[in-house]
């Protein structure tokens, strides 16, 4: 068992929201909703995953972690979003940064979740999303998204980290945060399954939502920013009214 510091939460001080991408991707998928956002006068950062010093093939996930415990460090308890498998480096570091909130879109699960995820093509050093890219694979990954955001990711995918999905695959033993949690899953995902979203919601006892979509959908789809609005309004309250206590949490 684990106790996590109580949180106390400054009701003078904006809060800022830290998303973090998923694998193959970039800060550029956050772009929707960072415009949405920046309409209502908050701020959401979203950097970019990077390679460690040794380069790409020598990046492990826990690189990405300390990257992203680093950058939400530096923010007076953020709102945490990761998608994919920001996901679940968002999940392993809320209770760390003491996060205000946790916003987990399609996210990979951590260990004991099931069923686990479909992930493919981990037996070289680099996955080779990026430099072996594909409009036509593209299109049919984001079957709601139209074709100007098709073209937009088509050109950023990027090769990724084997031994960081390797380690993703393998699962993480996380301490549930106290904080509000919000899981949101898409019926068209082919690499997260929605029983494994939902088994994960249960798990933390968090808000569940449900949408017809694919894998990157609620990022940069059609409804995307419908949802990033319906995200921003749902952290307003779920920090405006949540009251946290003490709790034991287990780590296994």
């Amino acid at each position: 068992m684990v106790i996590i510091r109580r949180m106390q939460r400054n009701e003078d001080s904006e809060t800022a929201a830290l998303a973090i991408h998923g694998a193959g991707g970039g800060g550029w998928e956050w772009a929707v909703w960072q415009r949405v956002w920046h309409a209502q006068g908050q701020t959401l950062h979203a950097p970019d995953l990077m390679p460690a010093d040794g380069g790409l093939a020598q990046t492990r996930l826990a690189d990405y972690v300390a990257q992203m415990r680093a950058a939400a460090a530096v923010l007076s308890r953020p709102v945490l979003i990761g998608a994919s498998l920001g996901g679940l480096i968002a999940l392993s570091i809320a209770a760390e940064v003491d996060a205000s909130a946790l916003v987990l879109v399609d996210p990979l699960p951590p260990r004991g979740v099931e069923p686990r995820p479909v992930l493919r093509a981990l037996r070289d050093d680099v996955v080779a999303w990026g430099s072996r890219r594909r409009l036509a694979s593209t299109q049919r990954a984001l079957p709601d998204a139209d074709d100007a955001a098709r073209l937009h990711a088509y050109r950023r995918w990027r090769d990724e980290s084997a031994a960081a999905m390797r380690d993703a695959a393998a699962g993480l033993t996380v301490v549930v945060p106290r904080c509000p949690v919000l899981v949101i899953a898409c019926d068209g995902d082919d690499v997260v399954p929605t029983a494994a979203s939902l088994a994960l919601a249960q798990s933390l006892g968090s808000e569940f939502w449900r949408y017809d979509g694919s894998h990157v959908g609620p990022l940069i789809g059609r409804g995307a920013a419908a949802i990033a609005a319906r995200v921003l309004e749902w952290t307003h309250a779920a920090t405006l009214h949540t009251k946290p206590s003490q709790v034991p949490l287990e780590t296994e």
